[in-house]
């Protein structure tokens, strides 16, 4: 069953898409781009806040794929507390060796990469993620002002990578600039989660306070829509 992830950059944010019943809480700071990391104080405040009463992801920022700066922000990410921790893999840099540094950490860790569709990603390295030991994958969008995830890659090619996550008991996630219209055409590729920011904001701006009302009917049409499935 697909659930809904909510990104937030703070504790009144967390609290309030608490209360609508996501399924998801994403810490992330999106004036700072794409996967934009909150401060790990911030992070570790929510993490008390929330208290255990629903899963935390958070992102480490957009980073270039160096394997010593990205492990090096994984590593002070981990020691939040947050359940899933998101790491982008952006266009050049070292992927492989990047994997390879990640594959040291426990199998305990629950590290997600995220793929951008708007990169034209060769979605068969979902291989070496899984062997490098993350929990699962999600596709993103990297540039947040050409539209969603639907206009940045084919329905079918979405839902070849949804298979191919599934294939390998990997967890996985669609978002990136998604929009209430977007929901029922991606469920019946049955992701275990959508991700949403900007349709949660006021006026949809991404960088804006979320509004209560646009995320419990976000939640609600993912839920009839899961029904209608």
């Amino acid at each position: 069953m697909t659930g809904m992830l909510a990104s937030v950059n703070s504790v009144e944010e967390a609290l309030l898409a608490l209360s609508a019943n996501v399924d998801i809480i994403d810490l992330k700071q999106p004036a700072l781009g794409a996967l934009g990391a909150l401060e790990t104080d911030i992070v570790k405040n929510i993490v008390v806040a929330i208290n255990g009463r629903c899963p935390i992801s958070a992102t480490v920022g957009d980073l270039p794929m160096q394997p010593e700066i990205v492990y090096q922000a994984v590593t002070e990410m981990a020691e939040t507390g947050v359940d899933y921790i998101k790491i982008g893999f952006f266009p050049g840099g070292d992927w492989q060796r990047t994997l390879k540094k990640l594959a040291t950490f426990p199998r305990t860790m629950n590290l997600i990469a995220v793929l951008f569709a708007d990169t034209q990603p060769d979605i068969a390295i979902i291989d070496a993620i899984k062997n490098a030991g993350f929990k699962g994958v999600m596709l993103d969008t990297m540039n947040k002002t050409n539209g969603s995830l639907t206009q940045a890659m084919a329905k079918a090619d979405i839902a070849q990578f949804v298979r191919l996550a599934k294939d390998r008991s990997m967890l996985c996630g669609l978002a990136g600039s998604l929009r209430l219209n977007d929901i029922a055409e991606l469920i019946p590729c049955q992701p275990d989660y959508l991700g949403f920011r900007g349709a949660l904001c006021l006026d949809h701006n991404r960088t804006a306070q979320l509004n209560g009302s646009s995320i419990r009917q976000i939640k609600q049409a993912i839920d009839q829509s899961k029904t209608a499935s």
